[in-house]
């Protein structure tokens, strides 16, 4: 099997990141995304160090986290799993919003938690792309009145997945994940499957990998309020037998990864089910992501000649939007 173990053969199958791409990260919570905050009522959340990460869901009312500039403060008594956060520990997050297909992304490392709240010194706020949510329809579920009750029959209607990766320095990352089910995630020979799609190509998730390759993710049902809750040790693959499964529109995957030494849990979500997000409500008139992703190429510190270009570029009204919406049309496979 084409086991990818290093950054250059994860580059020969999937590609460079473009040189652009670190542009729409900012190393602060700026306004446009803490309005984002304000009006979230999810959260999933990675937490580890070196050598392992676990994950865990927040929710409850639009605004149960809150941030300044340097600092975003999590309620702890609003989180599933309480257990991983530990001051010092790497830290990712991934922020929902009803009806907008982009998800804010927050990392950084707890500074420390006092008064039953952690507080997250910041070091990365980003948009990311919609397709995870678009292809897994997460937001046109309706309530579910009961959800598979066996392990092997939630994997195979899961629709989208929060995968949580740390690197060797403890620097956490939880990213999206979305398909129809039966493409999301697969049990197959003692572990769990799943592929990458198109995304926004920085590879995080397999650099981390990589060096460090234990992973946690938690798969949903959208319109449900159970999580299966995942654990094991991560390796990516471009054999074509272990791709050929999950090819959705006639497009394979260029990597499926096997998570092996699987421990899987399925489990209520009382963050889930406080957060209420289906049906989902009517997005928000006055949060546009296209808009962020502007406001935060020009909000980044690289002020070289390909970082004005780029700014000047999506200073154009409308262009941001466009790029946006032929991306997920055109790439979505």
């Amino acid at each position: 099997m084409s086991v990818i173990d290093s950054i250059a053969a994860l580059e020969a199958v999937v590609g460079k990141p473009p040189p652009a791409i670190n542009l729409k990260v900012i190393d602060h919570v700026d306004a446009t995304a803490r309005r984002w905050l304000a009006a979230s009522p999810l959260m999933f959340a990675g937490i580890g160090d070196g050598a392992s990460i676990a994950i865990t869901i927040g929710g409850g009312e639009p605004g149960f986290a809150s941030a300044d500039a340097a600092t975003l403060s999590v309620p702890l008594d609003l989180i599933d799993d309480i257990a991983p956060f530990r001051a010092g520990a790497g830290f990712s997050s991934l922020f929902l919003l009803p009806g907008i297909g982009e998800t804010l992304r927050i990392n950084g490392r707890v500074a420390d938690i006092d008064g039953g709240i952690a507080r997250i010194a910041v070091e990365e706020c980003y948009v990311h792309c919609a397709k995870a949510l678009i292809r897994s329809d997460f937001w046109s579920a309706e309530p579910l009145a009961a959800a598979p009750g066996e392990v092997a029959a939630f994997v195979a209607a899961s629709r989208f997945m929060a995968l949580a990766t740390v690197d060797p320095q403890g620097h956490a990352d939880l990213s999206p994940k979305g398909d129809p089910a039966g493409c999301m995630a697969r049990l197959a020979d003692g572990a769990l499957w799943f592929p990458d799609r198109p995304g926004n190509r920085r590879t995080d998730s397999f650099r981390n990998i990589i060096a460090q390759p234990r992973i946690a993710a938690a798969l949903l049902l959208p319109g449900a309020s159970a999580v299966a809750v995942l654990t094991g040790t991560a390796s990516p693959t471009s054999d074509e037998a272990a791709r050929a499964p999950f090819t959705v529109q006639g497009k394979t995957p260029l990597l499926v990864t096997a998570v092996q030494g699987l421990a899987i849990t399925l489990r209520p979500s009382a963050a889930l089910a406080r957060a209420r997000l289906w049906p989902a409500a009517p997005a928000l008139a006055d949060i546009k992501p296209a808009k962020m992703f502007a406001e935060h190429l020009r909000l980044n510190k690289d002020k070289g000649l390909g970082a004005r270009i780029a700014s000047a570029a999506v200073s154009i009204p409308g262009l941001m939007q466009k790029a946006l919406d032929k991306d997920y049309k055109d790439n979505l496979y």
